[in-house]
């Protein structure tokens, strides 16, 4: 409560008894008890208002899905990699493919040839390519 102590409570209490006064201080009671009685009215006020125009109790949201703590790219990445991979592949995605077949792939493909103009020539110019 605000950093108070229980010890330090008891104090300013004491000191706000001595301040206040045995006269006074059925008043300041009283004064005390309306404003919290006043925030609490405003508090339920508040929650009725927002029921109203949102549509939802608060006490009915679940506050877990909207903790920006799940969100964490550590987390997600980790989640990730330590996922299992023994989820069943569709049949039409690609099979996975090792290192070894892909040089030899690599391999089988012919040469690419690049076709170069000579000097000075200039390059041709397609007018409905624009």
């Amino acid at each position: 409560m605000l950093g108070i102590n229980g010890p330090e409570f008891l104090l300013l209490l004491i000191i706000g008894l001595l301040v206040i006064g045995p006269s006074r201080l059925p008043e300041y009671t009283q004064k005390l008890a309306n404003i919290v009685k006043e925030v609490r009215r405003m508090a339920s006020g508040a929650r009725e208002q927002i029921k109203d125009e949102v549509g939802i109790d608060i006490d009915d949201v679940d506050w877990k899905k909207y903790d920006p703590r799940q969100y964490d790219p550590r987390r997600i990445i980790k989640e990730a990699l330590l996922d299992d991979d023994s989820k069943p592949v569709s049949a039409g995605a690609p099979a996975a493919v090792s290192v070894a077949a892909t040089a030899a792939a690599a391999e089988q493909r012919p040469a690419r040839v690049i076709e170069r103009l000579p000097d000075g020539e200039s390059a041709p110019f397609d007018s409905e390519a624009t």
